[in-house]
């Protein structure tokens, strides 16, 4: 009798204690309701999301429990509450606008969804009000307003930009399409410029090594293009027009529209831009600066939860561009004196599979991404000349560019109740890629298969301290054959490499926090974005060639940083501070040798350097007073130097001498951004942007035979002004006016080279000149 009692009274015992509550509220701003809100319990599975009238419940045990309120936009909300005094009662949460984007949920710091002000590495968001403020059309043209970060254009004849992180070039970073890296060597020359800011969601960066998550190529940094997702049901439909210089038209209509069923168990979302550009010549001299330029891009968002405990997401992307620069542009390309023409057919995409336990402390996702790109294209032209032989090599100047990449992986996520996470996953990345010209001879064949491993351990020791320890083993297998004229080259490579990345972070006070952090990285011998690029000399086009003794590349990064962000009332502040290191060993340098081949082409080859290395500080300071004001500013100084002086040209006659440098060519020691947010009345604002690039060395051609002169480049300031008017006809249909200038000043160069044999990489500065614009825009929203 005494068992049987003990038992009942220890049955019950039990019962009470796991009594639940039923915790309920509404989540407002501004008087208006906020629906799709995540609201979860800390350290429990426990977590919902608001409906559409902002009401959520939670069924939660009694105790004190942390309840966490995020949305995308404003600050996360902790609130500690006993859930058995609030039965019965109705929580009233009233959000607060994140206006510095302190509190965004990322994905690129760890590979997990995380608070970006708890993230163990520093990372840049660019989003939707950026993309405006700046009037930005394409991802290139906004990545310059963060610190660490420069987009460069490379090339009159044909626009080609690359992006450079901490004052390493473009194949250093690792571009990702929704965490995937698909983002293949050639999509890295045009690419940029390719993808709308009106597909996106947001863009992450993260600055210095991130070779233990993303691959071998994140040396400098990756960044992540993230498309929209169905969250809302809403529509919208814009047209810009701009006068370049005054006078060259431009314009664009994009258009997105997202339908998400009321259980929110699934959601799409489909957008599309077309944009149309004319060629921009700056000095008269009938050749262009700026390309002409067609894009029709369209594409899709969707997810399916088949239960509470998985996920499907399909992205599809499809991007058809053409772009021409040169002169005669009405002309057949082989009756021109130079002609850049590329017509490309890209498609992106891809799917993933996400399952969760009940408790939502393991996920396992397994994923698979491609992308195909089919171009043709022309590089060449009479040259100036009318021989027979010129017309010859002209007529056969006409290439195809065949361009696959494809990523299958899966991944592994346990988190503990001591909110310490481990990561667990692996990949398998294919890259095959085939551009021939058959007049030049000239054949790229390379294939790239990839094999990699990572695990990482987020360790929260305690309260103030977090230390991120993680590593990938990747095996690189490269198969290449390159081929110009009579010079073949033959790259064949197995590496197997370990990639290991540790970062630390304390919280020296509520507000304050340090960083730091190392990580190795490496590149094998492969022909990279700007090798694929072929560039105009002296009337030849300029070919790039892996030397037959290249070796691989590595690296080690090395990062440390002061983040200082807190509300004075209602002040929001924010302030960082970043030094950075980076050491390039056996650093792939490309080498001029002149004009060595039969038909008069430039060859240039990439050859392992001494050792290199990269330094500097980045700083960033935000403050908004209030809603109606929000200004930022940030900057870099950084030092780029080769440990010897190191060969640009390789002169091939006794007349002219060898040309070495000690400094990076194309990197300012000095570049920064400002971004200010005015709101003139409830409907009306006013953004003012620019960015500053400061003096740096840029190679000039000044003779048929190479690389002779090293220029002094002057520092320019581009500033942005833009207003905008929204009117709200009816509830939902609502317009919005939009007007401005781009490049203010015309901060602009005023040195082109002319005619058919100039250089069309001396290039620098701003992407345009003085340009106006106007839009339109409507929607529900």
């Amino acid at each position: 009798m005494k068992i049987l009692s003990f038992s009942i009274v220890f049955f019950v015992f039990q019962i009470v204690n796991a009594q639940k509550f039923e915790v309920s509220g509404q989540i407002t701003h501004n008087g208006s309701p906020m629906p799709l809100i995540n609201v979860y319990v800390a350290n429990t599975g426990t977590g919902t999301a608001t409906d559409m009238e902002g009401n959520f419940t939670l069924s939660i045990e009694e105790g004190i429990k942390k309840i966490t309120i995020q949305a995308v936009g404003f600050k996360t909300i902790i609130l500690e509450i006993k859930p058995q005094d609030f039965a019965g009662k109705s929580l009233e949460i009233k959000l607060t606008e994140d206006l510095l984007g302190i509190n965004e949920v990322v994905v690129s710091a760890t590979r997990n969804r995380i608070d970006r002000k708890d993230a163990p590495v520093i990372v840049n968001v660019l989003g939707a009000k950026l993309f405006h403020a700046t009037q930005s059309i394409t991802v290139a043209e906004s990545l310059n307003f963060q610190p660490g970060v420069r987009v460069e254009t490379n090339c009159q004849n044909c626009g080609f930009t690359q992006v450079r992180l901490n004052g390493l070039d473009g194949s250093y970073s690792q571009i990702l399409v929704n965490s995937r890296a698909v983002f293949s060597a050639l999509n890295g020359v045009y690419g940029l410029e390719q993808i709308p800011t009106s597909i996106l969601d947001r863009v992450e960066v993260v600055r210095s090594g991130g070779s233990a998550l993303f691959g071998s190529n994140a040396i400098a940094g990756t960044i992540n293009i993230i498309t929209k997702e169905p969250v809302l049901n809403n529509w919208e439909i814009a047209s810009n027009f701009g006068l370049i210089n005054g006078k060259i038209p431009e314009y664009s209509l994009n258009f997105n529209a997202t339908v998400v069923s009321d259980n929110l168990s699934s959601g799409v979302t489909v957008y599309g831009m077309s944009r149309n550009r004319e060629a921009f010549d700056a000095n008269k001299d009938g050749f262009t600066e700026l390309v002409e330029l067609t894009n029709n891009s369209i594409g899709a968002n969707a997810f399916l939860k088949p239960n509470k405990n998985s996920k499907i997401s399909l992205d599809l992307t499809t991007i058809k561009e053409y772009r021409r620069g040169g002169d005669k542009l009405e002309l057949a390309p082989h009756l021109t004196d130079i002609t850049e023409e590329l017509d490309h057919n890209t498609f992106i995409g891809g799917i993933t599979y996400d399952l969760f336990s009940d408790d939502y402390f393991n996920k396992f996702s397994i994923y698979l991404s491609g992308q195909n790109t089919a171009r043709e294209s022309y590089y060449g032209g009479l040259g100036g000349g009318r021989t027979a032989q010129d017309t010859l090599t002209a007529i056969n100047a006409y290439g195809n560019t065949k361009d696959f990449a494809a990523l299958a992986g899966m991944q592994f996520t346990r988190t503990f109740k001591s909110e310490d996470v481990l990561t667990l996953g692996g990949e398998y990345n294919i890259s095959n890629t085939k551009d021939e010209i058959a007049g030049y001879n000239r054949l790229i064949d390379q294939k790239v298969n990839s094999y990699g491993a990572y695990a990482q351990y987020e360790w929260k020791a305690f309260s103030k301290f977090t230390a991120l320890l993680g590593g990938r083993l990747d095996h690189v297998v490269v198969g290449g054959f390159y081929q110009v004229g009579d010079i073949t080259s033959d790259s064949q490579v197995k590496q197997t490499v370990i990639s290991p990345r540790l970062t630390l972070m304390y919280a020296i006070t509520e507000n304050l926090k340090f960083r730091s952090g190392y990580a190795r990285g490496f590149r094998a011998p492969q022909a990279f974005s700007e090798d694929l690029h072929i560039s105009s000399v002296g009337g030849e086009p300029s070919f790039v060639i892996l030397s037959e003794t290249l070796t691989p590349e590595f690296s080690n990064a090395y990062t440390a940083s002061l983040n200082f962000s807190k509300d004075f009332k209602k002040v929001q502040t924010s302030f960082l501070l970043e030094g950075f290191f980076t050491e390039l060993k056996n650093p792939f340098a490309t080498v001029s040798t002149g004009a060595s081949l039969p038909n008069g082409s430039v060859l240039e080859e990439v050859r392992n350097g001494n050792g290199a290395f990269v330094t500097g500080t980045n700083f960033e300071i935000g403050i908004s007073p209030s809603s109606n004001l929000v200004f930022q500013f940030g900057g870099t100084l950084q030092k780029s130097e080769y440990d010897e002086p190191q060969l640009l040209y390789e002169t091939t006659n006794t007349e002219e001498s060898d040309v070495l440098i000690k400094e990076f060519v194309r990197n300012p020691k000095v570049y920064g951004y400002f971004n200010t947010n005015i709101k003139l009345g409830q409907n009306t604002t006013l953004d003012l942007t620019g960015t500053y690039t400061g003096t740096m060395i840029v190679p000039r051609v000044v003779s048929e035979s190479g690389f002779l002169d090293l220029v002094d480049t002057p520092n320019f300031f581009d500033g942005n002004i833009r207003l905008s008017q929204h009117v709200d006809l009816f509830k939902d249909f609502h317009m919005t006016f939009i007007g401005g200038v781009q490049n203010v000043f015309n901060s602009y160069q005023d040195d082109f080279d002319s005619g058919p044999k100039r250089d069309s990489d001396f290039i620098y500065g701003p992407a345009k000149p003085r340009t106006l614009f106007i839009g339109i825009k409507i929607g529900n929203l």
